[in-house]
């Protein structure tokens, strides 16, 4: 972004940083050397840190870039004033009144300048022309004459008797008003009590000086603001305005102050933004998109700060929201995390997100269309063809994703083309939905068996038997006969060592409290001696599940 030296110099220009200032204003000047203003604004800092010719220098610039400019020749008075070149101070005043009759700091000099002569005709001259010549021929006051500065302030005095008042502090101006009273140049200096003095020589005691109307000091006069600068200040007014309505719900006044604000300064889109924030507060959703893409391009075309675009954007996207365009605000609040990532935007999108997938599902949901691709799906699995069952089970789910039946379809599906991870969470979201749906988990215990989970699949089939009501008994049986006989024929034979099962045992508080229960130790010394009596046993629920455990942890194995 470029630097704005002349705002910079305006800013030390207030502070009395005056040699900041001229360094300001001499870069902005390298930038745009036809700026009349920029010369103008570095004149007054010259004359603020009393360099009057370099000030005189930069005044004559102004003039001459901008011959009908009466602030150029106000500079340029100033300049000649200070250096005592009165006449020409008061020429150039009144060259500026020519173009701009009612400037009034052009009046107030010419009224101090003319105020200053008439007091000065009854002052008299109080230095003669020859004065220079006179401190020449004096051996003390002649060294001075060597110092520029001590030449202008008597060249100036000469001009204006008014000045003498201002250079008093000055020891050597002092002198020299000293030795045209007396004639002596080393008056105050020690004299030789013993010297005489000349005869009738007069020593006049000094009279008082005349009251004259004495001239001040000016003020440094402010820095020259251009046009632009002061329509955009008025402007930040008017936005202060709109949004102290605003804050106070008053919308449609805060919108006229935006608009005046606008029309001061349209490169401002805070402006913009603010106008959007009413809008969207009137439920004006599509204006409020308008303005804030107005809002985009100039920001684009003014290099505007990103975070600014991203707070357009992002309005954007809330009035989408608003509007039921979902696709659109998704879009735009990408955008805006893309411009400046902020949570609340990032929060906004994924509640929109959410929001856009629960609207789908709902768009979609239709019972009839959904038992009608179950059915389709039912036909295809009859004919082996499981995929493409999954596929309408898939769009059954879709359609209402609350019937049980459909996710226990496609878990038998699942099973038949192996994919047994996805076949038991179709079976547990079908227990959820509904947990007396038995054939689920008969299609539960089927997968388990498969994984050769032998332990959780006899549970499964322990839950089926409690919500069956006698129509499924002899299939859940049937499953629970195969897995026993799967667990003691050694299918499910533990392969680890027996000191590592013994040692994991001892670990574990459940296998050690069915080892140490009298009933089991009983029975466990009772099938040892009768095998056959282990399978009476197995009847009981109970005693099924601890001998599982302990055939499962490898206590037990089965030949």
């Amino acid at each position: 972004m470029d630097v704005d030296y002349k705002a910079q110099g305006n800013k030390a220009f207030a502070a009395q940083e005056y040699d900041k200032a001229i360094e300001l204003f001499t870069k902005a000047i390298e930038l745009d050397p036809t700026n009349h203003i920029l010369y103008s604004n570095r004149s007054a800092s010259y004359a603020s840190s009393k360099e009057y010719n370099k000030a005189l220098e930069d005044a004559n610039k102004t003039v001459e870039l901008n011959g009908t400019w009466a602030k150029g020749y106000n500079r340029k008075g100033t300049a000649l004033y200070r250096l005592g070149r009165i006449e020409e101070a008061r020429e150039a005043y009144k060259e500026g009144l020519k173009y701009e009759p009612d400037n009034a700091q052009l009046k107030k000099a010419l009224e101090d300048i003319e105020a200053s002569n008439n007091s000065n005709d009854s002052f008299g001259k109080i230095f003669p022309d020859d004065m220079l010549v006179k401190i020449a021929m004096n051996p003390k006051l002649k060294p001075y004459l060597d110092d520029q500065d001590f030449v202008t302030k008597i060249q100036a005095i000469q001009a204006d008797p008014s000045q003498l008042n201002l250079y008093l502090q000055d020891n050597r101006i002092k002198e020299v008003f000293m030795f045209i009273l007396t004639g002596n140049a080393n008056f105050g200096s020690e004299q030789d009590e013993t010297s005489e003095k000349p005869e009738n020589r007069f020593y006049p005691e000094p009279e008082p000086e005349p009251k004259t109307r004495e001239v001040p000091e000016p003020e440094p006069e402010p820095v020259e603001k251009s046009e632009e600068e002061i329509k955009k200040e008025s402007a930040v007014k008017e936005k202060d305005l709109g949004n102290a309505a605003y804050k106070k719900r008053q919308f449609e006044e805060a919108l006229q102050h935006y608009d005046k604000a606008w029309e001061l300064d349209s490169t401002n889109i805070t402006i913009l933004n603010n106008k959007a924030a009413v809008l969207f507060e009137q439920e004006k959703y599509e204006e409020c998109v308008k303005i804030c893409t107005d809002a985009i391009e100039v920001g684009r075309e003014c290099r505007a700060d990103f975070k600014l675009i991203a707070r357009a954007l992002g309005r954007i996207g809330n009035a989408y929201v608003k509007l039921g365009k979902l696709d659109d605000a998704i879009k735009y609040y990408n955008k805006s995390l893309t411009e400046h990532r902020t949570a609340d935007i990032l929060t906004k999108l994924n509640e929109t997100v959410k929001l856009k997938a629960k609207s789908e599902k709902e768009a979609y949901y239709n019972p009839e269309l959904a038992d009608k691709a179950r059915e389709e799906g039912n036909e295809l699995f009859k004919k082996s063809d499981f995929s493409g069952a999954v596929q309408k089970y898939t769009e059954a789910i879709k359609r209402n994703d609350k019937d049980p039946k459909s996710y226990s379809n496609r878990a038998a599906c699942y099973t038949k083309l192996m994919a047994f991870q996805e076949a038991l969470k179709d079976c547990e979201v079908c227990i959820s939905l509904d947990p007396t749906f038995v054939k689920a988990y008969l299609r539960k215990a089927a997968v388990e068996f498969l994984k050769k989970e032998y332990s959780n699949c006899l549970t499964t089939c322990e839950i089926a038997l409690k919500h069956d009501d006698g129509k499924h008994a002899s299939e859940i049986n049937a499953q629970i006969m195969k897995c026993r006989q799967a667990m003691y024929s050694g299918q499910g034979q533990n392969t680890q060592s027996q000191e590592e099962v013994l040692r994991k045992a001892s670990s574990d508080p459940e296998i050690m409290k069915i080892l140490q229960d009298p009933v089991m130790q009983q029975i466990l010394q009772q099938s040892q001696e009768d095998p056959g009596a282990l399978m009476e046993h197995l009847k009981n629920p109970v005693v099924a599940s601890n001998i599982q455990k302990l055939v499962n942890a490898g206590i037990l194995r089965t030949a």
